[in-house]
């Protein structure tokens, strides 16, 4: 089967595409806007790519295009397929239907932390000799991609997936997961997000619902205990076995950033515990539902942990991107104040009384929007000074931002940013950056302004 992928670089649609080119079909596809690590992993998978959406595309002939969830009406490219009535599937769709039926489906979803956890429990599988397959929205570094069917040339029935809430398609407006048909499923947390298709936390609480509905009753929901909306979610109706974590009187982890330890309790009993890489509560509320997926499947806990200790994290969470002069460049993925709030403590943990310089891209469609704009100032209070980029918003920056005083400074135009912070900058210091796309290869521009 030849496909025709419209959206091909965007984290789900390209992880799509190295699945079905693993699968043994033909692909290609397009996109307009294309930069590391997608386009990179397209590349080396040897998946044809074609720049922008001209409707003469229509000439490759596939047997059938997969519409990403970033395409809309106007596109010239699905107007030529719609008037001649090409046949044409969603992303989720075609996942469901040609990877994932028949597998052991293990999804996570949350507002939060879905990439991460995906890319732990993924790792814990493959260190047990499970080899699973996995579609992730981002770069584990354990495995160097973010999707592959299976591991070591043999047909494993396990397949983790990233569940995001975010719509399918422009003809299909249920959340991408309600594909799926998970027997594990994650619940990790769940927040008010994606201003642009949910009206409210309400609304997202349905779609929540809608994949609660999906699990057989031989399947397993593990749900965060201290999250309100996953418990008014579950009341509505659940056929599934329900087991929680981050609850005092049931499983909980704690540890210490200072020597790396993990500990797993049941109640006020200490079951299991090691030392690892990573840091911050929320990579440990992680990595406990992360162990319980996969004991799930037949992994205990005592072998789970021992996997964690060699967990190295995914690409782009408080990636290390370069060090001149001093000054450490961190490329993180935060786009959501609380997640915001949580790289930037987290960052603070780590280097004391440093400096931090975080530099913010408000680039997501509810971000866009200003939707969570009056909780900005707030996630960035651990940091000493503020960049924010302020091209294509609907809102005023300066003035949101205002509460931060003279420590937020504000600009339209990239390369005066990267010139701004470079000045600014000194020995010592820390630069976060944090968007959820490329910045326009900031990440490189401040590096080489740093060297300059």
């Amino acid at each position: 089967m030849h496909i025709h992928i419209l959206g091909i670089c965007g984290t789900f649609m390209g992880g799509v595409a190295q699945l079905a080119r693993a699968a043994g079909h033909r692909v290609s596809g397009c996109d307009s806007s294309v930069y590391p690590p997608m386009s990179t992993q397209l590349e080396a998978a040897q998946i044809e790519l074609v720049e922008d959406y001209d409707a003469a595309q229509i000439a490759v002939e596939p047997d059938c295009y997969l519409v990403g969830n970033a395409i809309s009406r106007g596109n010239p490219l699905l107007e030529e397929i719609l008037d001649r009535g090409l046949p044409y599937l969603s992303g989720p769709q075609w996942l469901a239907e040609h990877v994932l039926r028949g597998r052991w489906v293990l999804a996570v979803a949350g507002t939060h932390g879905k990439t991460t956890t995906a890319a732990m429990l993924a790792w814990i599988l493959e260190r047990a000799g499970l080899s699973p397959g996995f579609l992730i929205g981002g770069v584990p570094m354990n495995f160097g991609v973010s999707a592959r069917l299976s591991g070591n040339d043999i047909d494993s029935p396990f397949f983790v997936v990233e569940a995001d809430e975010y719509d399918s398609a422009f003809c299909d407006k249920r959340s991408k997961f309600v594909h799926y048909a998970p027997r594990t499923a994650i619940l990790n947390n769940l927040e008010f997000d994606h201003a642009d298709i949910f009206a409210d936390l309400a609304a997202i609480e349905t779609q929540f619902h809608h994949l609660v509905r999906t699990l057989p009753r031989n399947g397993l929901i593990l749900s965060n205990a201290a999250e309100e909306s996953l418990e008014r979610v579950l009341k509505r109706g659940c056929w599934t076995p329900v087991e929680r974590f981050n609850d005092p009187a049931g499983w909980h982890v704690a540890g210490d950033d200072a020597d790396g330890s993990l500990q797993l309790w049941q109640g006020e009993r200490l079951t299991a515990s090691t030392h690892w890489q990573l840091t911050g509560a929320h990579n440990r509320h992680n990595a406990l539902a992360a162990l319980l997926a996969a004991r799930h499947v037949g992994v205990p806990l005592g072998q789970g942990l021992e996997a964690l200790t060699t967990f190295e994290s995914v690409k782009r969470r408080m990636e290390l991107r370069g060090t001149v002069g001093g000054v450490d460049v961190y490329d993180d993925f935060a786009h959501h104040p609380t997640a915001i709030s949580t790289t930037v403590a987290g960052l603070r943990r780590k280097v004391g009384s440093a400096r931090i310089l975080a530099v913010l891209e408000p680039r997501s469609n509810t971000m866009k929007l200003g939707v969570m704009k009056a909780a900005l100032p707030g996630s960035l209070a651990d940091a000493d000074l503020v960049f924010c980029y302020a091209a294509n918003l609907g809102w005023n920056p300066a003035e949101a931002l205002a509460p931060l005083g003279g420590k937020a400074l504000i600009e339209g135009d990239l390369e005066r940013l990267v010139t701004r912070i470079a000045e600014t900058a000194r020995a010592g210091d820390r630069i976060l950056v944090m968007s959820n796309g490329g910045f326009g290869g900031i990440h490189e521009k401040l590096l080489a302004a740093l060297a300059a």
